[in-house]
């Protein structure tokens, strides 16, 4: 089996379709044969409501769960927080607890590397982990980022939006350096665009 491939997706501006494209990626991915799971590290739980969770909040295990088990080095070898969808991929769901678990990793030894473990305890059982990432460049995310092999950045269609993508790409940089070198940019790609958008910017452009 070849090596599993972990990549995130993220973007501090929200709204831009990182779970979306978490979702169509793995689905996709999943339609090739093959084995596939998302991770949910986002605490507004959306990833998880697309895949039919509709009430996050109230599920009993989650990536708060997984996480909290590494912390205190009791994580069990069944994972039973992983869930399968009828898409045919497994994903772990998440919700607002992760919010508590990022506030919690302050005080954590090695907080920076509590996802990767638990990633890596979990990766022998896929070809793909994907990542969908909250919106900010908290603990959270650096911990996604430090993960996985991989980032892809989706943009909108905007000049400001762009702007705004520079402090990831610096957070990802940083990462680089000083905890995962191995990860690098996957990509770029825009999202929330259509053909009305590119005509509007084109006729701004000829006034």
């Amino acid at each position: 089996m070849a090596k599993p491939k972990v990549i995130s997706v993220a973007n501090q501006k929200g709204g831009v379709g990182k779970s979306t494209t978490v979702y169509n990626l793995g689905a996709g991915l999943a339609l090739e044969g093959k084995k596939v799971l998302l991770l949910d590290v986002d605490p507004q739980g959306d990833l998880t409501k697309m895949l039919g969770q509709r009430k996050p909040h109230h599920l009993p295990l989650t990536l708060a769960n997984a996480m909290n088990d590494v912390v205190a080095g009791t994580m069990p070898r069944d994972h039973p927080e992983i869930m399968h969808h009828h898409e045919g991929f497994d994903f772990v769901p998440g919700n607002r607890s992760l919010s508590a678990v990022e506030v919690g990793l302050v005080n954590v030894m090695s907080r920076e590397t509590v996802l990767r473990q638990y990633v890596d305890s979990v990766k022998r059982n896929y070809d793909y982990v994907l990542l969908d990432c909250r919106p900010s460049l908290g603990m959270l995310v650096i911990n996604a980022l430090s993960a996985s092999d991989d980032v892809l950045i989706p943009v909108q269609a905007d000049y400001l939006a762009a702007e705004d993508m520079t402090e990831l790409v610096g957070t990802v940089r940083s990462i680089q350096r000083q905890i995962n070198p191995r990860l690098k940019i996957g990509g770029v790609f825009l999202t929330m665009a259509n053909e009305t958008t590119f005509r509007k910017r084109e006729r701004a452009r000829e006034r």
